[in-house]
């Protein structure tokens, strides 16, 4: 749904490709809802189930066809045609025939060949992980009606990227994707974006290794912003939230840039916006901490979609990372990191709360050595 043509006259809120194959231009979410609506019928987007004697119908009158056309289409194109070994044999489709003339088939017989070949042949965790993430809400639905979406409704796929640290910046690679409904405001997503710098406490704690940190970063920084087409977005639903995005705009006004505008996060929904489909936006937080936001898809709701509102924003994918280990034992995730340390292997180094405990205090709890120790949250806390 998130291409089209183009024409002098083209339907503004509809999107049509600016780049082939990259964005589109922008358009009004709620507008190209509405087009939608407008064109279809009722019948077209309902989560109702058709029999099957009506849907041939409707198939028949829509392509101009006899239904005795139909039948002789359906004969030759029923799934039993397919069978690749005789009638009498059992059906096992983890078999791949030895001669196979399907192009499909071909290539799935060099890859099972190939893996054949390989010591061990297995699935990944992460692959697991990720297939059980897109299966678990397919056609899901509410046990009260009062959660199901309604019909009509339109859905959001957004990626996520990992924050832009441009000295260690070598490729770009979604940390998340989320299924967001168009009813849902930007502090929706704002909140379901998961970063590990909001879990980060600051602070040195090498003197009072036992005192507990009074708060993450998340709980005493929450301003936040999110830039699409030129409006700023802040989070302002609590007093101490600031006006992130006012340095900038006042600095803009300086230059040759076009004018910029700011609205509050929690009182735009999805379909207020007028966005591209496949254009880098950007969602900052923590003062610097700066993720690329890419709108991937947008399409109405249908049946085999996970239809309870509860579950949104609907987590499809989740990249996972490798948990950095203690410098020492390498088998324990980094709980601490010092600097300055004379019994580090290094500086920075990482320990384990085992090995930073026994290297670094006595028996007492008194310090050893001048060093500095701040609390570290592995990436991988995510997992």
């Amino acid at each position: 749904m998130a291409a089209g043509g183009s024409s002098s006259n083209v339907n503004e809120n509809i999107p049509v490709f600016e780049y082939k194959d990259i964005n589109t231009k922008p358009f009004h979410v709620g507008s190209f809802r509405t087009a939608w609506l407008e064109k279809l019928k009722p019948i077209d987007y309902s989560y109702e189930e058709k029999y099957e004697e009506t849907e041939d119908a409707d198939f028949a009158k829509e392509m101009g066809i006899a239904p005795e056309t139909l039948d002789e289409l359906k004969a030759i194109c029923s799934v039993d045609t397919l069978r690749c070994q005789a009638e009498d044999e059992p059906l096992d489709t983890n078999v791949v025939p030895s001669d196979p003339t399907l192009q499909t088939l071909i290539q799935r017989k060099k890859k099972q060949d190939y893996k054949g070949t390989l010591r061990i042949d297995k699935i990944s965790r992460v692959d697991h992980y990720q297939d059980e993430l897109e299966s678990l809400a397919v056609g899901k639905r509410p046990e009260d009606p009062v959660d199901l979406v309604p019909e009509g409704e339109i859905i959001l796929s957004i990626n996520v990227l990992y924050p832009a640290i441009f000295e260690r910046f070598k490729y770009v690679r979604p940390h998340m994707t989320l299924q967001m409904l168009g009813s849902h405001s930007l502090v929706d997503l704002r909140d379901a974006i998961c970063c590990i710098s909001d879990l980060q406490v600051f602070g040195e704690f090498s003197n009072t290794p036992d005192m507990a940190p009074d708060f993450i970063s998340k709980d005493h920084f929450k301003s936040a912003f999110f830039y699409f087409e030129g409006v700023f977005y802040n989070d302002m639903r609590h007093p101490e939230c600031q006006d992130m995005s006012e340095t900038t705009i006042d600095w803009a006004k300086t230059r040759d840039f076009p004018t910029f505008h700011k609205a509050k996060m929690e009182d735009t929904r999805f379909y207020d916006l007028k966005v591209k489909v496949g254009y880098p936006y950007l969602f900052c937080h923590q003062g610097d901490c700066e993720h690329v936001v890419i709108i991937t898809d947008i399409r109405l709701a249908h049946k085999d979609d996970c239809l309870d509102r509860k579950l949104y924003p609907l987590l499809t994918h989740k990249h996972r990372v490798m948990t950095r280990k203690c410098a020492v034992c390498h088998v324990y995730i980094g709980r601490w990191l010092t600097t300055n340390d004379p019994f580090a292997p290094n500086d920075p180094c990482l320990f384990c709360e085992r090995c930073f405990r026994m290297l670094h205090y006595d028996k007492k709890g008194n310090k050893l050595g001048q060093f500095l120790a701040y609390p570290y949250v592995d990436p991988g806390a995510f997992n």
